[in-house]
C-alpha cells in the first residue's frame, strides 16, 4: 500500500528550503550506494552530516511527527535521519530495494527500513522525468507530487526514480523501523484505524468506535515490538 501526504511543508517551508539547497555542497550519490545498486545511481546528495541536511532533515521530522497520517501508515519507532538527492542532466536511479538494514550516522541506532519516505521538494512543472515508480503488490504506481507533498510505502518494495532530462528535481528521502514489521499488519491497522475515524464523526456510533478501538489496540499489543 502507498499513501500520499500532502501539505507536509507549506509553500513557504519549501522555497525556503530550496533556495538554501540550491547552494549547497553536493556530492556524488553513489558514496552511498550499495553494491548491487552502485551501477543503478546517477544523482546527487548531501552528506548525512551536513549540517544544513541535518537542520531540514529535523524540521520535516517535527513536521511529521505530530501528522496523524504518517503516524497511522507507518507506526513508528524509529526514523533514519533524513537525506536529501538532486536529480539533474540525465540523472536516474534504477530499478532496486533499499538495504534492509541502514546505521544512522547521527545516532548510530541500526535500523530496519520497513517503511519509505519521499518528501519532494521542487514542483512537477520544474523538471521533466524523475517520476518515482514503485513496483508493490498492488501493482505498478507513478508518483511525481507537487512541492511539499510526501509518499510514503513499503520498504520492501522495487522502486526507481526516471531519468531527469529538463530541471532539477529535489527531494528529501528516509527510512522508518515501524513497531509493526508486517507490511500485511501494518496495513490492516491503518485500514481499521482509518475506519474507526469514520465512524466517530457520527455520534450515534460510539458504541462501535468503542469496540473497534478496543479491537485496534489489542491487536497493535499483539503485533508490536518496542
Amino acid at each position: 500500500m502507498l499513501l500520499v501526504i500532502p501539505e507536509v511543508l507549506s509553500a513557504a517551508e519549501v522555497a525556503a528550503m530550496r533556495e538554501r539547497l540550491e547552494q549547497a555542497d553536493w556530492q556524488d550519490g553513489r558514496q552511498t550506494a550499495g553494491y548491487a545498486a552502485i551501477d543503478q545511481k546517477s544523482n546527487l546528495q548531501l552528506q548525512v552530516r551536513d549540517p544544513l541536511a541535518v537542520e531540514l532533515g529535523q524540521r520535516i521530522l517535527q513536521a511529521l511527527s505530530t501528522d496523524p497520517r504518517f503516524i497511522s501508515f507507518a507506526l513508528p519507532g524509529k526514523i533514519l535521519s533524513p537525506m536529501f538527492n538532486c536529480y539533474r542532466g540525465g540523472g536516474e536511479y534504477g530499478f532496486h530495494i533499499d538495504n534492509a538494514i541502514r546505521v544512522d550516522p547521527l545516532g548510530g541506532d541500526r535500523i530496519r527500513t520497513d517503511v519509505s519516505t519521499t518528501l519532494f521538494l521542487s514542483d512537477p512543472g520544474d523538471y521533466d522525468g524523475g517520476e518515482l515508480v514503485v513496483s508493490g503488490t498492488y501493482g505498478v504506481e507513478t508518483v511525481k507530487l507537487p512541492a511539499g507533498h510526501a509518499v510514503v510505502y513499503p520498504g520492501t518494495s522495487l522502486h526507481r526514480v526516471t531519468p531527469v532530462s529538463r530541471g532539477q528535481r529535489l527531494a528529501a528521502f528516509f527510512w522508518t523501523q515501524s513497531m509493526v514489521q508486517d507490511e500485511t499488519q501494518r496495513n490492516l491497522l491503518y485500514e481499521l484505524d482509518c475506519t474507526i475515524q469514520q465512524l466517530a464523526l457520527r455520534p450515534e456510533n460510539r458504541t462501535e468506535v468503542v469496540r473497534l478501538t478496543g479491537v485496534y489496540h489489542n491487536l497493535v499489543r499483539g503485533w508490536a515490538q518496542v
